[in-house]
């Protein structure tokens, strides 16, 4: 994601085979990641001899969090404290009493602010800056 969305606006579709060798991904993995980034909506695929990848919304549109929920599921480091993928603990007898269950709100909640507050765009400047 942060190499399309350091492409200048209005490029052209990026080939599967030239992202997955800047990226240093196999082909096969890649494929399955880009197909759910695609299918949650963040990418465009264009077929043909000129297709390839494309942002689906500007790379200042599209926050860290959304990229990092679709390829690692929920954010929460505990089941039991997720937004999107709660169950219960199987080590806990209750969540009232658990010790660390508070603790782990406040990580997931901080990093949710994080990474829902950054910008592929803002990574992307980041990692320029880096360089």
């Amino acid at each position: 994601m942060l190499f399309l969305a350091g492409a200048p606006a209005g490029s052209p579709p990026i080939p599967m085979t030239r992202i997955a060798a800047e990226a240093n991904v196999p082909r096969k993995f890649l494929e399955l990641i880009l197909a759910d980034l695609r299918d949650a909506g963040l990418l465009h695929s264009h077929r043909g001899k000129m297709g390839g990848y494309v942002l689906s919304r500007p790379a200042h549109l599209i926050s860290l969090g959304e990229v990092i929920r679709v390829i690692e599921g929920p954010l929460a480091l505990v089941p039991c404290v997720s937004r999107t993928a709660y169950r219960s603990c199987k080590d806990c007898k209750s969540e009232a009493e658990c010790a660390i269950r508070h603790a782990m709100m406040r990580v997931r909640d901080e990093t949710a602010r994080i990474l829902d507050g950054t910008s592929l765009a803002d990574a992307t400047a980041n990692q320029l800056a880096a360089a």
